[in-house]
C-alpha cells in the first residue's frame, strides 16, 4: 500500500498514522497537514525515524500540490481526514470549513480520479451530517440534516465523494464516526478542554443544561475501524457507520472527569447554550459490525486512559493552549464564563 494521509497532524491523523505504521502492508505512507491551529507538527516527531514516512506541509485545496504529490508517491490509497472540525469556530466563520472540507476533498478526489491503480479513497466524516437523532439510531441511509455549518460542510463533502463513486466509478467508500476522545485532541473540544481545565483548577464552560448526549468512541477504535474498512471489498460510495453505541450526557462526562482528577463539582460553569446545538447523537453501526469490526475500549476505561495521557502530556498542551488558543477562548467562553451559573441553563 502506499498511503497518503491528509491532516496528519491533527487529531485522528496523527493516531491513524501511528496505526497504519505499525501495519506491513503500508510499504510508503505520506501525510499532508497545512498546520493551522489544530495541526501540530510536534505529534509527528517520533515518526521521522521510519523511513517508509514522509510529511508534507501543503493546503489541501491546492489542485496543483495535491496532483503533483499523489503523482511523484504514486498514491494507490488515500485517507482523507483533514477537515476543520469545530462548530463553534464553524458558527463563527464558516467559509474555512467551505475551504478544506468542500473544496479541499474536490481536489483531492479529482487528484485520485482516472489514476490507473488506484485502489480505495476513503472519506472520514461525522454523525453531526445526520442532525440530532432525538430517538432510536440513525443508520446510513437516513437523511443529512446538518444544523451547523461545519456539518453541512461534510454533509456537500460526502455528497461529493458519492458523486465520484457513481459518475467516475471511484472506488470510494465514507466513515461517519460518532464523537471521538483519546491522545492528541486539541483542547477545544469537550474531553481535552474539561480535563485540561480541571488539571489547572479552571471552570468547566458546560453548555445549557448539560444533557446533550453523545455517543463517545475512543479513537483507537476509530482507527482501527478506517484500517478495516481499507481492507473491505471494493465499493462505491458505500457509507459505514462506526459507533461504539454508548451515548453519554455531557453531565455525566464531566462528573467521570472531576472523579478521575479528584476535582470539586464546583468547578462547573453552565453557560449560554451554542446556537443550534443537537441534543442527541446515536448511531447504528451494524453494518461495519457484520463485517468483524468491533470497539475493544469501554467509555469509563479509555476515559480513564485519556485522562492518564493529559496529565501525563502537560508540556503539550500547555503549549498547545499558549499564544493564539487564548485569545480564542476568550472569544468563545469569556462573556459566558462571566454570565455563568453553578446551576443548570433553562
Amino acid at each position: 500500500m502506499r498511503l497518503l494521509v491528509t491532516g496528519g497532524a491533527g487529531f485522528i491523523g496523527t493516531n491513524f498514522l501511528r496505526y497504519a505504521l505499525a501495519r506491513d502492508e503500508v510499504e510508503r505512507l505520506v501525510t499532508v497537514d497545512l498546520l493551522t491551529y489544530a495541526g501540530n507538527y510536534a505529534n509527528l516527531n517520533d515518526l521521522e525515524a521510519d523511513p517508509r514516512f514522509r510529511f508534507v506541509r501543503a493546503d489541501i485545496a491546492d489542485r496543483e500540490a495535491m496532483t503533483a504529490l499523489v503523482d511523484a508517491e504514486a498514491i494507490d490509497t488515500l485517507v482523507n481526514c483533514a477537515a476543520e472540525t469545530h462548530v463553534d469556530r464553524s458558527i463563527a466563520d464558516h467559509w474555512p470549513f467551505v475551504t478544506t472540507n468542500v473544496d479541499g476533498t474536490l481536489v483531492l478526489l479529482e487528484a485520485v480520479r482516472g489514476r490507473a491503480g488506484f485502489r480505495r479513497f476513503l472519506q472520514v466524516s461525522t454523525d453531526e451530517v445526520f442532525g440530532s437523532i432525538p430517538a432510536g439510531r440513525a443508520t446510513e441511509d437516513w437523511p443529512s440534516r446538518p444544523s451547523s455549518p461545519y456539518a453541512a460542510s461534510k454533509a456537500a463533502a460526502d455528497g461529493f465523494v458519492q458523486a465520484y463513486a457513481t459518475t467516475y466509478g471511484l472506488p470510494a467508500v465514507i466513515t461517519r464516526s460518532s464523537n471521538n476522545y483519546g491522545p492528541y485532541q486539541f483542547p477545544e473540544k469537550l474531553i481535552p478542554l474539561f480535563v485540561t481545565n480541571a488539571l489547572d483548577g479552571q471552570p468547566l464552560p458546560l453548555y445549557g443544561d448539560g444533557l446533550n448526549e453523545r455517543d463517545w468512541i475512543h479513537v483507537e477504535d476509530h482507527c482501527a475501524a478506517l484500517w478495516h474498512v481499507l481492507g473491505l471489498p471494493a465499493t462505491r460510495g458505500e457509507v459505514f457507520n462506526v459507533s461504539a453505541g454508548r451515548e453519554v450526557p455531557n453531565r455525566a462526562v464531566t462528573d467521570l472527569i472531576l472523579r478521575l482528577l479528584d476535582r470539586p463539582p464546583s468547578l462547573v460553569r453552565y453557560v449560554a447554550d451554542r446556537p443550534g446545538h443537537d441534543r442527541r447523537y446515536a448511531l447504528d453501526a451494524s453494518r461495519l459490525r457484520k463485517t468483524g469490526w468491533e470497539p475493544r475500549r469501554g467509555f469509563e476505561e479509555g476515559l480513564a486512559a485519556t485522562v492518564a495521557w493529559y496529565r501525563e502530556h502537560r508540556p503539550w498542551w500547555e503549549a498547545v493552549k499558549s499564544g493564539a488558543y487564548r485569545d480564542y477562548y476568550e472569544t468563545m467562553y469569556g462573556d459566558r464564563l462571566r454570565d455563568s451559573s453553578a446551576a443548570p441553563r433553562s
